[in-house]
């Protein structure tokens, strides 16, 4: 009877000791899924040029854009493997966490409530912006200091809101907010007259004044009163994908930083001797390994698109017709913020 009764219980103590020592299947991830698909689905704009913006001729460009296209080429070995997927504001975010995009590259700040409260995590800094305002030159206003009383058109859902508010309590000045659910609604109401300033982000309030046909006529006025740093995201908990969106990332700033674009990265690979070209190239696949991806993904990213220094030129600096200066966007050693880890 005793002996009965151990024995089930000696059963089910080997039964969980074999489970034990069992070896774990690899959890399938996101990166394991755009492998398997073949494709990066990659949520954007697509209104704003020198972000993500889509021409009447259905041609893509942007620094955004060129993001998708550098971690496509990482991942998959083709800048090309990408599907640009334009959101609004609001649903970015749902499309995100529902699945429907493998990575959010959409003119987004990264900010402390969206990074603890949406689900999402944060890559890397893509982009360093700030909210200000724009005016017709009519007016005469030279200082954001003198938009006592306006009437404002910015973008619903969007840290534009609460910066603006913010901005005018401090310095003591009514002012009257009008939302828009995107910027091309709140650029029309503003060109009819319906506010007499538009504020959003800098990068976009540039955007906007190259497309018009009297450009001359608006002046960007120089107060910034927010820091509003652009990061891609990735789903929270998905590490994988998100040390793969950071790496492509620190690769083209890092790229810059060392001298090799896409006009020279051939050769540089061809004479490869230092440790960190080869660790920034991955000529000898370890952080492909680590990733599961093929070898060499940092060649196959700056040959696509380049350093940040080109993703910049031709998006946003002179040869974009934005002519953005880089202020911030420079390098630590240039007098801007950016900066990466270094590949070692």
């Amino acid at each position: 009877m005793q002996l009965a009764t151990y024995r089930p219980l000696g059963r089910l103590l080997a039964l969980l000791l074999a489970l034990l020592l069992m070896p774990l299947a690899a959890a399938a991830d996101q990166l394991d899924d755009v492998r398997e698909r073949g494709l990066l689905r990659c949520g954007v704009n697509g209104e704003i040029p020198g972000l993500s913006y889509r021409d009447d001729d259905g041609d893509w460009s942007g620094i955004d854009v060129d993001l998708c296209r550098a971690v496509a080429a990482a991942a998959l070995g083709s800048a090309d493997k990408v599907e640009l997927i334009p959101l609004t504001t609001a649903e970015r975010f749902d499309a995100l966490r529902d699945g429907k995009i493998d990575l959010l590259a959409r003119n987004t700040t990264w900010t402390q409530a969206r990074d603890l409260t949406q689900g999402v995590s944060f890559a890397a800094i893509l982009y360093y912006d700030g909210q200000g305002f724009m005016v017709p030159r009519s007016t005469n206003t030279l200082s954001a200091l003198e938009l006592g009383g306006a009437r404002i058109c910015a973008i619903a859902d969007t840290t534009s809101i609460d910066s603006a508010k913010r901005y005018f309590q401090r310095h003591q000045m009514p002012m009257e907010l009008k939302q828009y659910p995107d910027l091309k609604a709140a650029t029309k109401a503003y060109l009819e007259g319906k506010c007499t300033t538009l504020t959003t982000d800098r990068s976009q309030l540039y955007a906007v004044r190259a497309r018009l046909e009297q450009p001359e006529s608006q002046r960007i006025l120089p107060e910034v009163i927010s820091r509003d740093p652009l990061s891609p995201a990735v789903v929270k908990g998905e590490t994988r994908m998100l040390d793969l969106v950071s790496w492509t990332l620190y690769t083209l700033i890092n790229a810059e930083e060392m001298g090799i674009s896409s006009d020279n990265v051939v050769t540089a690979k061809a004479r490869a001797q230092t440790d960190a070209v080869r660790t920034l190239l991955d000529l000898d696949g370890e952080s492909a390994e680590v990733f599961g991806i093929e070898p060499e993904w940092g060649y196959r990213v700056i040959l696509a698109v380049g350093n940040y220094a080109e993703l910049f030129e031709r998006n946003l600096g002179k040869a974009s017709g934005l002519n953005i200066k880089r202020g911030l966007n420079a390098l630590w050693s240039q007098g801007g913020l950016l900066y990466a880890p270094p590949p070692r």
